[in-house]
């Protein structure tokens, strides 16, 4: 589009007739809302010709970088030669078989199975069914409570949304749902208090044990929890976190769902975190960066221990979506794995590109307002303090992260704030000169807050 007036005008009709997701419609339509035009490898462009650097990868997803012409090339062939078909009903399509086996060969040793969905909250929810029927199947009917963790993300439907730990959306429309529990989180900065990260990591695993024995063994189903948890600000668990979490499930016989909607496909130098982090879950959700956001599709990873009870146990499962497979959607992601793979975009946020990012975030530490840089990969999270010395954190978390926020915007930099802690993860194939100028801008934007907050 080049219509410039019919460009400004969208301001507009957005205002009339389009509800945001996660927005206070009020505000933003008070404010008016920016149109994204185009993009370009790690930059997107406004309705006003402004260019921003997106170090945000769209929400997560966009790994292999805006205007890859194959994905859309190849979502076009496909589009001609079969634009859709479901898979029920003992039918399939050629990309969602292929898609299925090149997801497998990436999964580990025994993830060798794909259910599709077309989004992380759908495959949520797939997997939250499918636990609870695994069970069944195997004549414990009682095992269905389901741990999970507070602050962490899991999608926004009522399943996703009751899973992930975040009271503002259990406030709206009575959530949890019955048979979801929540424990701590393993976020050292905040909650570590006197107790090393190493130690403390070890704390916060136990207390899955804990809450397992208060609910009986024989009636927990699945704990599952973000590799590093995402929208929940970045919360890279210490080392001694997931071992323990591992260790936990098997002992116990709880399912162990790795939730790799952020973190697979290459964002920590692993294909998937569960990878990095050395465990094997029983089910994995994916979805964003298997496509690169090109197209909507997600999907859960299945292991030989569920997929077998499905496959030779169960019978019919009652369970599935219009769109599960989309061909155009599998053939968009089929090419987005073949050039994180051609492209060695996984090696490359391991062996180079990743630790320059860390060393690069890590050089922000010395900031008078920022209490710690961490990172993996290419994803990170930068905690603002007030008092460094002491990890006191600011009054009003969330207008400090808004003002950083704020400025990065108006300098031509997309970062997100979670309360106090700002986070990025761009895209897999981002520059080191790009890097430089993300770090460049974020911390004028810190220079700001220290020159403009006095708390």
């Amino acid at each position: 589009m080049n219509d410039r007036p019919a460009l400004s005008n969208l301001a507009t009709i957005d205002a009339a007739h389009h509800l945001h997701p996660f927005s206070d419609m009020k505000e933003l339509n008070a404010r008016g809302t920016r149109i994204i035009e185009r993009a370009e490898g790690v930059y997107i462009y406004d309705s006003n010709g402004r260019k921003y650097l997106d170090a945000f990868a769209g929400l997560w997803c966009v790994n292999v970088g805006y205007g890859r012409r194959s994905i859309a090339d190849a979502a076009y062939r496909q589009m001609q030669e079969l634009p859709y078909y479901n898979t029920f009903f003992g039918t399939t399509t050629p990309p969602a078989t292929l898609l299925a086996q090149k997801i497998a060969s990436h999964g580990g040793e025994k993830l060798k199975r794909v259910f599709f969905t077309n989004s992380g909250s759908e495959a949520t929810d797939t997997w939250f069914r499918m636990a609870r029927v695994y069970w069944k199947v195997l004549g414990k009917p009682e095992k269905t409570e389901v741990i999970a963790r507070k602050n962490g993300y899991h999608g926004s439907t009522v399943a996703g949304a009751s899973l992930g730990g975040m009271k503002l959306m259990h406030e709206q429309g009575n959530l949890p749902i019955e048979g979801i529990h929540h424990i701590g989180q393993p976020y050292w900065y905040a909650e570590g208090g006197d107790l090393s990260p190493a130690e403390f990591g070890l704390k916060v695993a136990r207390e899955l044990e804990e809450k397992i024995d208060e609910l009986g063994e024989d009636r927990v189903a699945a704990f599952v929890a973000e590799p590093i948890q995402g929208a929940g600000g970045v919360i890279i668990p210490p080392e001694t976190y997931w071992p323990e979490i591992a260790r936990i499930c098997k002992a116990r016989n709880v399912l162990l769902v790795v939730d790799e909607v952020i973190c697979g496909f290459g964002r920590l130098g692993a294909w998937f975190g569960h990878q990095y982090y050395g465990v094997e879950p029983d089910l994995a959700p994916i979805a964003k960066g298997l496509s690169s956001g090109y197209l909507p599709i997600g999907g859960v990873l299945v292991s030989d221990r569920v997929a077998d009870v499905m496959v030779n146990e169960l019978g019919d499962f009652y369970h599935g979506f219009t769109y599960s497979g989309h061909p155009v959607a599998a053939a968009a992601a089929l090419e987005n794995i073949r050039i994180i793979e051609e492209e060695g975009l996984v090696e490359r946020v391991r062996d180079d590109i990743g630790p320059y990012f860390a060393e690069a975030w890590k050089s922000l530490e010395d900031h008078d307002v920022v209490g710690q840089a961490e990172s993996v990969g290419l994803i990170g999270g930068l905690q603002l303090a007030a008092d460094k010395a002491t990890r006191r954190r600011y009054a009003k978390p969330d207008d400090i992260g808004a003002t950083v926020r704020n400025h990065c915007v108006e300098n031509g930099l997309i970062m997100r704030a979670t309360g106090d802690r700002m986070l990025a993860s761009p895209a897999l194939t981002i520059s080191r000169l790009e890097i430089d100028e993300v770090v460049e801008k974020l911390r004028a934007a810190l220079d700001h807050l220290r020159d403009t907050v006095r708390e």
